[in-house]
């Protein structure tokens, strides 16, 4: 590809992934311009600083492209190199694993110019970033043939120097929407949705003046929840009164007028919600068995409601209360990967491990997502739970862990295994994250394996009630009421350990270290 004038490689969308439709599209990519206006529908939005590789694969004389792995670029530059290292080998081992090895590799860096800078600066600026990105991918066998460099919406190739084709100012980026590849994206339906800023932004908690109302809200509720939580009667009662709380919300979001436009939508369902019914829910939802209950609004008609709740509560859990939003942005990330939205899916599933790294019901599915597994063998163990519920005679209220193993870890359950074995490690996890957005949302991943059933869900331990946690007194409004307690992420017992359930499911195994619970 450094010699411009040549057909490049032809993008078989139909068998990518990519765009799909009423039929098989294959559009056929010729410049630096027409690559660099195909990165938004190769990932389904708009990177921002990001490093990108894409693999080629050989076809015919042509080319095609397979898989796709993002990664933030590090701010400091001495990162540069573990990086580059560590994206180039993670995607050549997910694509060998699915069977094709990349022959070779198309480089992408994008960054917007920072206050004075222009977008040639930055592409100078990263340039050695993009030679060791050549360098290891040429290590690996497969060598880049386009590295380009994407910045104040002009682009630069790093492989090229004819001022004739790649100019020293760069090239302007095309309208969005009028390019070839563009045109055959809307005829198959495929949309670009945005940037990742402005999808995170849609679970980020409240800034506003109303966050204060909420915060109040919160700790009024903790007063009054928390002690039933612990008491073994008082739970179960929390556990019906949040279900059927969510179940009415599920049904008002379901029936509110439409609105054009993410943030409206989010605003409208910001109004349906008032304070004191997220704060209930929010801290109903802390409790593992709720929370598995909760999850099975996965699909049909309860998917689409049940995530805009999980988004709206997971904006609730304002100050103090942020490590509160692993529950509902793990249920978020859950439904968005069970209706098909990998890209949300990560996100969520990424920002719930931020809010709380212990949280293995999110370290699980954002391990399963990056494997490549299909959520259908989830779905099926959430359908038989709630018909068993359903059918079944009501059961007694739990009763409580005995003292002498309330806080002890439980042995891990055994893991079911196919005829392969037990399930791999996710695709990504070689690629160790040196920034904010590093590795969260590779799409480089293992093919689904839909029929082995060797992962297994871990579900809730609904014997050990969540641990308060001691708040200091004049640090929030409220932190000194209610003996300064706040429920914690249910089910973190003595000594930071958690117990896993027994239910046999879909989820991976790996990573949890046989001490944490779902």
């Amino acid at each position: 590809m450094t010699n411009h004038g040549e057909t490049t490689d032809p993008f078989n969308t139909s068998e990518n992934g990519g765009i799909t439709g009423r039929e098989a599209h294959r559009v056929t990519l010729r410049t630096p311009a027409e690559l660099a206006d195909a990165l938004p529908y190769l990932l389904g939005y708009r990177p921002e600083d990001s490093i990108v590789l894409v693999a080629l694969h050989d076809r015919g004389g042509g080319g095609r492209f397979g898989g796709r792995a993002r990664l933030g670029i590090p701010a400091n530059p001495d990162d540069w190199a573990p990086v580059a290292a560590q994206l180039s080998r993670g995607l050549m081992t997910g694509s060998t694993r699915r069977g094709a090895p990349p022959e070779r590799m198309v480089a992408y860096l994008c960054q917007e110019p920072g206050a004075g800078e222009t977008g040639r600066e930055v592409m100078e600026r990263l340039r050695p970033l993009a030679e060791r990105l050549r360098i290891e991918c040429g290590l690996l066998g497969a060598p880049v043939v386009e590295a380009l460099c994407i910045s104040g919406g002009r682009f630069w190739s790093y492989c090229c120097d004819r001022a004739g084709c790649c100019p020293p100012e760069g090239e302007p980026m095309g309208l969005p929407g009028t390019s070839v590849l563009a045109a055959a994206a809307t005829y198959a339906g495929l949309q670009v949705r945005g940037t990742l800023r402005e999808l995170r932004a849609r679970l980020l908690p409240w800034e506003t003046g109303a966050a204060l109302e909420q915060e109040i809200a919160l700790d009024t509720a903790s007063m009054s929840l928390v002690p039933r939580i612990l008491d073994d009667t008082g739970r179960a009662d929390v556990a019906e009164e949040t279900l059927a709380l969510a179940e009415r919300i599920i049904g008002r979001l379901a029936t509110a007028r439409p609105v054009t436009g993410a943030l409206l939508a989010d605003l409208r369902d910001d109004d349906l919600v008032d304070h004191d019914e997220a704060a209930a829910l929010i801290l109903g939802l802390q409790d593992r068995t709720t929370r598995d209950r909760a999850a099975e609004w996965m699909e049909g008609a309860e998917a689409g409601p049940a995530l805009r709740l999980w988004r709206t509560l997971a904006r609730r859990c304002v100050g103090p209360y942020g490590e509160h939003a692993a529950a509902p942005l793990t249920l978020a990330g859950w439904v968005a990967w069970s209706t098909g939205d990998d890209l949300e899916a990560r996100e969520a599933l990424a920002m719930a491990l931020g809010a709380d790294p212990d949280y293995l019901f999110a370290r699980l599915l954002h391990q399963a997502i990056n494997e490549g597994l299909d959520p259908e063998s989830i779905r099926r163990c959430l359908r038989t739970e709630r018909t068993d519920r359903t059918q079944a005679p009501a059961d007694p209220r739990p009763s409580a862990a005995t003292p002498d193993t309330a806080g002890d870890p439980a042995p891990a359950d055994p893991v079911p295994s196919g005829p392969e074995g037990p399930a791999p490690r996710p695709a990504g996890s070689s690629l160790a994250p040196r920034d904010a957005d590093a590795g969260r949302d590779s799409t480089d991943a293992a093919p689904p394996d839909r029929d082995s059933g060797r992962v297994a869900a871990r579900r809730a331990d609904s014997k050990k009630p969540p641990r308060p946690r001691p708040t200091t007194a004049g640090t929030h409004p409220g932190a000194a009421r209610a003996g300064g307690t706040r429920p914690r992420s249910a089910g973190k017992g003595a000594g930071g350990a958690r117990r896993r359930g027994a239910c046999p499911g879909a989820l991976p195994s790996g990573g949890s270290g046989g001490r944490e619970e779902a």
